[in-house]
């Protein structure tokens, strides 16, 4: 039968598939059009299964939060080329995940595998974007009741680095305040630019700092010192380690006479009450990542 460019137009706004693809599914089912949805669903998933090998060396990391501040997510889904991970389509894939998370009830903190309906969004996205796309990872927090405080996030230019944390304060007044709000974000600001692994020292577990010291001996093996000076450099070196890679010792980026601990703390005694960064995830894309909550 003759499709006719209505027809065409009709069955690409009901699944987002291209041109050619919805003229060969109404010509395929003689113009019926849920036969032919159905049709472009089936070969949307065959499509997938043969692009699901393909590399995934790009795509986006996104953030949601809702209205209040208290519940927010962070997600990073990945895909071939960086023009499809800036498609509109990509953008709506990206938004939908997002909102997702973050209203699913009964989700975990972490997120590393797809159910039934990641799964679906995501072989809906191959068969209308023609690349392979992966759901990589999410986070998801909630500021409990009991809880005063904010979410807050940043997402750097190019959505290759996204940060979420959750700041708390002690009153209602301090947490809408504008002073509290620029805080949780110079402080999103900070850890995109330095990428911390853990809050503070006592968070960093023992394998970590095993290693660390291994690596450091082995390479000063040839150095012809007696060992209680070898043990020294490595212990002063693990200190500056430690230090490196947990928040709350970082020098501030926007002041780095001051670490990220007493930035807070003189932050603190500005607004006249206790603030406490208590939960943050900092995301790069293609990297795993560490557990940072505050234990």
């Amino acid at each position: 039968m003759e499709v006719s460019a209505q027809m065409v137009k009709e069955l690409r706004s009901r699944t987002g598939a291209g041109i050619m693809d919805c003229k060969e599914a109404l010509k395929e089912k003689n113009g019926v059009l849920d036969e032919a949805i159905k049709f472009l669903r089936e070969k949307g998933l065959s499509n997938a299964s043969k692009k699901a090998g393909r590399e995934v060396s790009d795509g986006q990391i996104y953030t949601c939060i809702n209205e209040t501040a208290t519940i927010g997510s962070l997600i990073e889904v990945n895909c071939e080329t960086d023009f499809v991970a800036r498609t509109e389509e990509f953008q709506t894939v990206l938004e939908t995940i997002s909102k997702y998370v973050m209203e699913k009830e009964d989700s975990s903190n972490t997120i590393t595998e797809t159910d039934d309906f990641l799964e679906d969004i995501v072989k809906s996205a191959i068969a209308k974007l023609g690349e392979n796309i992966q759901f990589g990872r999410a986070d998801k927090f909630s500021l409990e009741n009991q809880k005063v405080g904010r979410l807050e996030s940043y997402i750097h230019p190019g959505a290759k680095i996204g940060v979420l944390l959750e700041l708390q304060c002690e009153s209602t007044d301090i947490q809408d305040s504008e002073e509290f709000k620029e805080t949780a974000h110079d402080l999103c600001m900070h850890i995109a630019a330095t990428n911390p692994q853990y809050l503070s020292q006592d968070d960093v577990p023992d394998n970590i700092i095993s290693a660390e010291r291994e690596i450091l001996f082995a390479q000063l093996a040839e150095e012809d010192k007696p060992q209680e000076i070898l043990d020294k450099i490595v212990e002063g070196r693990i200190k500056k380690f430690k230090k490196e890679i947990c928040l709350l010792d970082q020098p501030f980026v926007k002041d780095t006479d001051v670490d990220i601990g007493t930035y807070i703390k003189n932050k603190s005694e500005a607004l006249n009450e206790k603030i406490a960064l208590t939960h943050f995830k900092c995301y790069v894309l293609g990297e795993s990542q560490i557990d940072s909550s505050n234990t």
